[in-house]
């Protein structure tokens, strides 16, 4: 009798190990994820090898387990989140890691441009298309599209950015047609809508998805981005600093390790990311000297504020500095000794 209580009790543990690891709860949680050097994932040709390091900070993030959800009350920067706060609605688990990958791919294109630009080397844009982002449940273009899909023509007339894409939509009105073509996987598909009001703004009609522009960039000296499977737009200022110091003969890190955040678009300007609290502290444990952080032009719930109290909580001695544009963080790393 006592062994089989022992293999009872010990079964009753297994399937509750389990329980806790792989039932999914309706949650994502976050963490501090990784700082890492960039200059092993961006490739100028012929670009300058210097002392310091620009590097990437990440926030860690999956569905919730009952473990997870446990440790997020007790943890330090663990953070957890209701599954809509994450994703969009109707938006799959592919879809979403889709957009994010889309959403990388537009940070790199605006840092190469801007990192160029300023560096005075060759580079040229045009747009050949719009990536559809996201789709609306319930709207006409989720009945045909797909998050990933390449819009190239409206009513047989081209279409290369989600500007020209909205202007024209615009000037329609609810019942009017229009006869979408796109490209996925390759081959060109067609289909025609009918506009509809869109559920939480009943006065304005469309298609019901969110465009984003996709640039075909060209630079002499050449580059090349691994940016692996990170997605979101968030790396978008420290591909810029990393892809111009590689361009230009000085080393603008001066020996420091610069590690930072914050999108940016092709002027230039940063914007404020998730997850600051968390990348200060992968950055503080990688050992950074510098941190730039997403100034919101001063916002009392700036990026950089939070920064600045995580940094301080944490203690850590890593200098938190606010920008709001691509020059603004040049101009501080110049003016290290």
């Amino acid at each position: 009798m006592k062994k089989r209580a022992y293999v009872i009790t010990f079964l009753f543990g297994v399937m509750a190990s389990l329980l806790v690891v792989f039932i999914q709860l309706p949650y994502y949680v976050t963490m501090p994820g990784t700082a890492q050097a960039l200059e092993p994932l961006v490739h100028v040709e012929n670009g300058d090898k210097d002392k310091g390091s620009l590097m990437l900070t990440t926030v860690r993030m999956g569905r919730a387990n009952i473990a997870a959800y446990v440790l997020s009350h007790i943890r330090p920067y663990y953070e957890l989140y209701p599954l809509q706060a994450i994703k969009q609605e109707g938006e799959t688990d592919e879809d979403y890691t889709i957009r994010q990958l889309q959403l990388m791919e537009q940070s790199k294109e605006a840092a190469i441009i801007v990192a160029y630009q300023h560096a005075h080397k060759q580079v040229t844009y045009h747009p050949r298309g719009v990536y559809v982002m996201s789709v609306v449940k319930g709207m006409p273009a989720a009945r045909v599209l797909q998050v990933g899909d390449r819009i190239i023509r409206i009513d047989g007339k081209p279409v290369s950015t989600s500007e020209q894409l909205i202007e024209y939509v615009r000037q329609k009105k609810k019942g009017d047609r229009v006869t979408v073509t796109w490209k996925r996987d390759g081959k060109e598909q067609m289909a025609t809508l009918e506009l509809a009001p869109f559920p939480q703004a009943p006065k304005q009609v469309g298609l019901g998805l969110s465009p984003m522009t996709d640039y075909d960039v060209e630079t002499d000296p050449p580059v090349q981005i691994d940016s692996e499977k990170i997605g979101g737009p968030s790396a978008g200022l420290m591909f810029s600093l990393e892809i111009y110091n590689q361009l230009v003969e000085e080393d603008i890190t001066k020996g420091y390790k610069i590690a930072g955040t914050g999108t940016i678009n092709m002027n230039g300007e940063v914007g404020p990311i998730g997850g600051i609290s968390q990348k200060v502290v992968a950055a503080a444990e990688a050992g950074a000297d510098v941190f730039f952080a997403p100034n919101e032009k001063g916002a009392k719930d700036s990026n950089y504020r939070e920064a600045v109290k995580t940094a301080k909580k944490i203690g850590t001695t890593m200098k938190i500095v606010p920008v709001d544009t691509f020059d603004e963080a040049l101009r501080y790393l110049y003016t290290l000794h």
